[in-house]
């Protein structure tokens, strides 16, 4: 029914209509089993919100923002739960999935036989790991309004931002997964990948890391997604959220080139 469905869906033709018939395959193939996949991938910033954020909260009270506003420790550390969440989303699809229908599955070279090109499988693979990032995101907001961890307002705003996260990082996704070689080298994104989670602002304020290494902290993506959340959540956005926003533009772009030029280097030989 996808299959029917879909390119009537999608009215423009060109290179737009042959990304988005990339999509359109990964969802005709779509399995049962896959929700428990995306389930799990959910419940665990969920489970960390309710430990840490309101468990460890009640234990470490008030956080002072850069500001000088003062939040509850679960409003300090919900947005950075949800950009965790756009990140491990958008990564799951564009590393692990992504690598294993191109090196093993050889499903790309199946799809170059058609007009499709590379850089618009890229940008097919990357809407649909837009999918899963987009529930998540979605599903998490509301449990932030819920639990009065931010207004409605706030939650509408921060909807695009995470949308934006996620394009960016499933971007850098797909540009490393044309760099590694085999699936020992997934150890070395699963290493990167926690230590961002938990050295880029997510549990602590920026303040209480040595001055010597907080720079390293604020270039690094996933500080400058919760630095981009965080200030729509608390309503203590400014200047610097450009910044964020440029930041991740900048990355997703850089990674879509990359992907693309890797990805017509080894499929088109």
């Amino acid at each position: 029914m996808v299959t029917f469905v879909l390119p009537r869906l999608v009215s423009f033709e060109g290179m737009g209509r042959r990304s988005a018939s990339v999509t359109e395959r990964n969802l005709a193939t779509l399995r049962s089993a896959y929700w428990i996949v995306m389930v799990s991938g959910f419940l665990e910033p969920v489970l960390y919100l309710f430990s840490i954020g309101i468990g460890v909260g009640g234990l470490v009270g008030d956080i002072a923002l850069p500001g000088g506003e003062v939040v509850g420790y679960a409003e300090f550390v919900a947005p950075a739960m949800l950009a965790a969440s756009a990140m491990t989303g958008a990564l799951s699809e564009t590393t692990f999935n992504f690598f294993g229908k191109m090196k093993f599955m050889r499903l790309y070279e199946g799809i170059l036989a058609t007009p499709v090109r590379p850089i618009e499988i890229a940008l097919g693979e990357l809407a649909w790991a837009m999918v899963r990032g987009v529930l998540y995101s979605a599903a998490f907001l509301v449990i932030m309004v819920l639990l009065d961890l931010t207004t409605w307002p706030r939650a509408l705003a921060m909807f695009p931002a995470t949308i934006l996260v996620g394009f960016a990082f499933g971007g850098l996704g797909m540009a490393v997964s044309t760099l590694i070689r085999s699936w020992q080298d997934f150890d070395l994104i699963a290493a990167g990948q926690f230590a961002l989670f938990l050295f880029s602002g997510t549990f602590v304020p920026l303040t209480a890391y040595p001055e010597a290494l907080r720079w390293l902290v604020e270039i690094t993506p996933l500080y400058r997604s919760v630095h981009l959340i965080r200030g729509l959540s608390t309503g203590t956005t400014g200047w610097a959220q450009l910044i964020d926003v440029a930041y991740l533009l900048i990355l997703l772009a850089a990674g879509l080139a990359v992907a693309g030029r890797r990805m017509t280097r080894l499929l088109c030989k």
